[in-house]
């Protein structure tokens, strides 16, 4: 799941010309502790509630706080796992998306990112993950797993997705009991599904594995 997929349109970024009051009003509507501020497209920073608290000043704009995270942003490409990274070292729960202009898209949130990675158990259990395309209208999941089961295999976990780049099609990920994925693909495509992505734990790279264990590290949060 890269940046683009997970941006949370729920939050909205404040204005220069906004004031703290707004600010809070907003963390509490939204349930959360950290908002963007923007100008004319320009991500300019964080504002959090601990910095209102601190100014005591619920008429001051956000153009006189001194904003956090600044460099709090990664592209619409940036990996789920390298967000989870930014969040991390900025010690933030909020962070930036800009488009490959430098133009601000929207935000992410950690438990955006920790709800993908729950919802995929793409590392929870021992196996191989496949990625599928396909249009809404095609989808079966008891089709699907019946063609994984001709192969003496099982689906362990799926996820559906809409497609951001296609609200016709869908992108299916599946869990599967093995990490020996050619017999399945093959009788995946035979039947014309189209595989966009695999994935096997024996795979996993060093820096993968960091990764990984920066994710749990906040699911033990």
């Amino acid at each position: 799941m890269i940046a683009k997929e997970l941006i949370n349109h729920m939050i909205p970024p404040l204005k220069i010309t906004d004031d703290a009051d707004k600010a809070i009003v907003w963390m509490e509507e939204l349930r959360c502790n950290f908002l963007p501020v923007t100008e004319s497209g320009k991500f300019l920073g964080l504002i959090s509630e601990d910095i209102i608290m601190e100014e005591n000043d619920i008429d001051k704009p956000m153009s006189e706080f001194k904003l956090i995270g600044k460099d709090c942003y990664v592209t619409e490409e940036t990996h789920f796992y390298d967000i989870l990274k930014k969040a991390s070292d900025f010690n933030v729960q909020t962070v930036a998306v800009l488009d490959s202009m430098g133009v601000y898209t929207g935000v992410i949130t950690v438990q955006d990112c920790i709800n993908v990675f729950v919802q995929s158990a793409a590392i929870q259990m021992y196996g191989g993950i496949l990625v599928l395309s396909m249009d809404l209208r095609d989808y079966s999941l008891a089709e699907i797993a019946r063609l994984v089961e001709e192969n003496n295999l099982k689906i362990l976990n799926s996820n559906v997705r809409i497609d951001p780049a296609d609200p016709g099609k869908i992108k299916l990920t599946l869990k599967i009991n093995s990490t020996e994925l050619n017999r399945v693909i093959a009788t995946l495509e035979r039947f014309d599904y189209k595989i966009i992505a695999k994935f096997q734990d024996n795979e996993i790279s060093e820096p993968e594995r960091d990764r990984i264990d920066l994710l749990f590290r906040y699911l033990e949060i």
